[in-house]
């Protein structure tokens, strides 16, 4: 609620502030960048996500992993899945607030996606560090792949399945050849 009244009314509560039009306009601008991986998008990256990917870019703060497509809000747990390699600036250790000791290409996990991830492999997973790529595979940093975590979603969710954030407010699912992800007014969709 707060972040659509600064966007909305930003100017305005700046102004009551009693700061300076250029003051407020330049707070106003930070209120609507899209921040990934602490790197603000430039206009030509966010058109470009745009026309190439069909990438919506709202303004916000968020972490990418570029190795493996996951995505989330800064500081909290994944939302979802985009296309791997797109250029964005490192993946932070930090980015999730995570204090699990399981690092994922990097990013330490937090509790709700240490606990997917354990549900997911049917298994606890011991702290260390791991990579995981953009077809699912995974294994310790440095080493082979051991699983393929996108084979054991498929395998585990059968036919189709569906998991909702509260926390974010946001979906994720799949049936059959279809993958999506949705929030209040957005969605994504991939056709595999």
């Amino acid at each position: 609620m707060t972040r659509f009244f600064l966007l909305s009314f930003g100017h305005l509560v700046f102004s009551s502030l009693g700061l300076s039009p250029q003051v407020a306009a330049q707070a106003q601008g930070a209120a609507e960048a899209v921040v990934v991986n602490g790197r603000t998008l430039d206009a030509p990256t966010r058109v470009a996500l745009a026309r190439t990917y069909g990438i919506e870019t709202l303004p916000g703060a968020y972490w990418y992993d570029p190795a493996s497509g996951a995505w989330g809000f800064d500081g909290g747990p994944t939302v979802g899945l985009l296309p791997a390699g797109l250029p964005a600036a490192p993946l932070r250790a930090d980015a999730s607030r995570g204090r699990t000791g399981v690092f994922i290409n990097g990013r330490q996990l937090p509790t709700e996606d240490l606990r997917a991830l354990e549900a997911l492999v049917g298994q606890p997973v011991q702290r260390g560090r791991y990579w995981v790529d953009a077809q699912g595979y995974a294994g310790f940093e440095g080493g082979p792949a051991l699983v393929n975590l996108a084979q054991l979603a498929r395998q585990t969710r059968g036919s189709g399945g569906f998991h909702r954030s509260w926390a974010t407010d946001t979906g994720v699912g799949s049936r059959g050849g279809t993958s999506y992800v949705m929030g209040r007014d957005w969605s994504v969709t991939v056709d595999h």
